[in-house]
């Protein structure tokens, strides 16, 4: 039988019947591989008709079930699950190279372990030897966990039936392979295969089954996108990998809520969570100097606390710079050229710098204020009272809008021994009184700026 190609595109999976030098999907080039096309059995389609048509069942007479979930004992991770791991789900763990994924899993394996529940590690990617050395580090010693080097789907397949642990770890996804496809492993093709057979066997055997997938360098995990449509959930680890924080961000879950966020420290003996996020974000936090500003953001239920950083200084050079780090840039952008427009501040022969200290990214609006309050700081060289927190979105014309969960905010800010909170004025219907820390409304940044440099 003469065998038929097709060309796929490794970045998106965009078939085409010849080569391409340009994918006409995601524009990428000389992404396209030359795979060959499986025939499917004859037949096929006139056996699933073989039972008849299923019939539709209304909505009121479908039984409610209740999600059986395993507590991982980590309460950062089972924070972001939304309760723990679901039976039967598939997660997908993706995040850059040395960022702690493997660190992390290893971790699991032992507090569910410690429950008398079995553990499959399968690694396609280190040996045995190199995964013991690895647990030592880490501490971890259940006599649970079982150890597996294989790629081969199907043999990997064979050895899941056969043991049918609690819990089954893929590191990675992309190292997994099918003979009866003729692509390289890592492929789009050989992805998508090995995800959907993943995703059968969890379910039907009603086992948690996580993989671990690499990321691209722009940051999106590498494969189809159909990779992350199929899974149950994805789990991103974000943080520098030279900095000890690390951040577990849901960017989509079933089975819980995907604005919930877990912040790790990396030790010497692995991950550690971070109970009280904001009191470590400020930990050697500089008192009465300039460009220093404490902001509170939202990650879903959470608040933190961040010093928001700005440097001005005076350059020689036509075009002044702007670096954000931790922030948007685009968004800095236009906080500058609002302090121009409404505030008189000639910005144009400055240099700019703003970062979020502790390595930490955010991109919430309520951030604004801190900003603007930041960047004037520094510009006419006047400290912020260091006791004070300010919070709140900046629009095109100055004036300071509402931002949600106002009183979680301020309540954190007051646990921490702040005296006073700048705020939306918006804000203040319905905001009942703090004891120890002082509210101060504002409509425009004219008004925060006077009160702040005085």
């Amino acid at each position: 039988m003469k065998i038929k190609y097709k060309h796929v595109c490794q970045e998106c999976g965009y078939e085409s019947a010849k080569w391409l030098g340009k994918c006409p999907s995601c524009n990428s080039w000389s992404s396209f591989v030359e795979e060959a096309i499986t025939p499917k059995p004859k037949g096929l389609g006139k056996q699933a008709k073989v039972g008849g048509l299923q019939e539709p069942v209304k909505l009121k007479d479908i039984g409610s079930e209740k999600e059986d979930r395993t507590l991982t004992k980590i309460k950062e991770l089972d924070r972001v699950l939304g309760g723990g791991l679901v039976n039967g789900s598939l997660v997908l763990v993706g995040g850059d190279p040395g960022i702690g994924k493997s660190t992390l899993l290893l971790q699991i394996c032992q507090t569910i372990g410690e429950q008398d529940k079995s553990v499959l590690y399968i690694s396609g990617e280190e040996s045995i030897g190199q995964i013991k050395m690895r647990a030592d580090r880490l501490g971890v010693n259940t006599d649970n966990l079982h150890l597996f080097c294989e790629t081969d789907m199907q043999i990997i397949q064979d050895l899941i039936n056969k043991t049918k642990p609690d819990l089954v770890i893929i590191d990675s996804i992309q190292t997994v392979y099918s003979a009866d496809i003729t692509s390289a492993p890592g492929s789009v093709s050989q992805v998508r295969e090995a995800t959907h057979a993943f995703m059968n066997l969890g379910k039907g055997l009603g086992i948690c089954i996580v993989l671990v997938g690499h990321v691209t360098k722009e940051g999106s995990l590498a494969g189809p996108r159909v990779l992350e449509h199929m899974v149950d959930t994805v789990l991103y680890f974000e943080g520098e990998r030279h900095a000890s924080f690390r951040i577990l961000r849901a960017v989509k879950n079933r089975f819980g809520s995907t604005n919930e966020i877990g912040v790790f420290e990396m030790k010497e003996k692995g991950l550690e969570e971070v109970a009280n996020p904001s009191q470590l974000m400020l930990a050697g936090r500089p008192m009465d100097v300039s460009g220093s500003v404490v902001a509170c953001s939202m990650e879903g239920t959470r608040p933190m606390l961040i010093e928001v950083q700005a440097l001005v200084s005076f350059t020689n050079f036509p075009t002044p710079r702007r670096t954000a780090t931790g922030i948007d840039y685009n968004r800095v952008v236009i906080l500058m050229a609002v302090l121009e427009k409404r505030a008189g501040m000639l910005l144009g022969d400055y240099d700019s710098y703003v970062n979020l200290a502790g390595g930490i990214k955010m991109n919430e609006p309520a951030l604004d204020l801190a900003v603007i309050a930041a960047i004037a700081s520094s510009f006419r060289d006047r400290p912020i009272d260091p006791y004070t927190i300010v919070f709140g979105e900046v629009g095109l014309t100055g004036e300071v809008r509402a931002v949600n969960m106002a009183e979680k905010r301020v309540l954190e800010a007051a646990k921490l021994g702040f005296k006073r909170c700048i705020l939306p004025e918006a804000n203040l219907k319905g905001l009942k009184p703090v004891k120890g820390i002082k509210t101060q409304g504002v409509s425009n940044i004219s008004e925060v700026l006077e009160s702040i440099m005085n």
